[in-house]
Parts: structure tokens; sequence; C-alpha cells
């Protein structure tokens, strides 16, 4: 299957402890736990470009499978990593997060973030 599509945020699990645990501010988590999220993604090959569309900002993500890029934490952060894919699903490591993006259905798109013992969860539906 392909990742190419835009999606909808439709639920999260462990939102506020994760981004607690990344480091971020009750201030910022409280301005953003609750703004719709959307993904569209673009696949060319082992290419990929993720746009990541919180409220007004967007966040964009280049990177091949297999090759180092550039890529944005939880945070914001520019942070060097490698995206593998293992049939259905894209898996990096970024610092000390393990990011794991699987495709489970056409229409469902599963995120899970892990760091140490809490794992940030979210469910997205393409539009």
């Amino acid at each position: 299957m392909s990742f190419s599509g835009k999606y909808q945020l439709e639920s999260q699990e462990n939102f506020e402890p994760f981004m607690k645990a990344v480091g971020l501010s009750d201030e910022i988590i409280q301005k953003i736990k609750d703004l719709k999220s959307t993904s569209e993604i673009e696949e060319n090959g082992d290419t990929f470009k993720v746009t990541f569309t919180t409220g007004a900002n967007a966040i964009v993500s280049n990177f091949t499978i297999g090759q180092e890029a550039e890529l944005l934490s939880p945070t914001g952060e520019k942070v060097k990593g490698v995206v593998q894919r293992e049939g259905n699903k894209l898996k990096t490591t970024l610092k000390n997060i393990v990011s794991v993006t699987e495709l489970v259905d056409a229409n469902t798109l599963v995120s899970t973030l892990t760091l140490g013992n809490i794992v940030h969860k979210t469910t997205s539906k393409r539009m």
C-alpha cells in the first residue's frame, strides 16, 4: 500500500505525558493539545515528503528510505535520522525517541512515539 495521501488526526493517547517528557512547557502543551492536525504524505519510490500541519504551523520533512536525512523531532528541533521501511511501517530513531508510522489499512495511519516507558500514539484517517 502507498502512504501517499492526506490524513486527519482522529485520536491520540498520552499526549501530555509524552510532551512533558520531551521538554515542552505546560503552557505550550495546553496551547496545542486540542489542535487538530493533518499529515500529507507524498511517496515517490523510496523518496518521501511529509507535511505535518497543526493550526497555522506546517513542518515539512523530506527523506529517502535508508539514507540519513535532517528530520524534525516532536519539539521542532532538527536532528539527523535514517528512516527504514518494513512493509507498511516507517521506523526511525530521533535522539532517544523511537518513531513508528504504520499504514494499518488503506485509510488508517497509526503513529507511535516511544521515549523510555512513555508511548504517545496517534490515529489518523485518510481524507
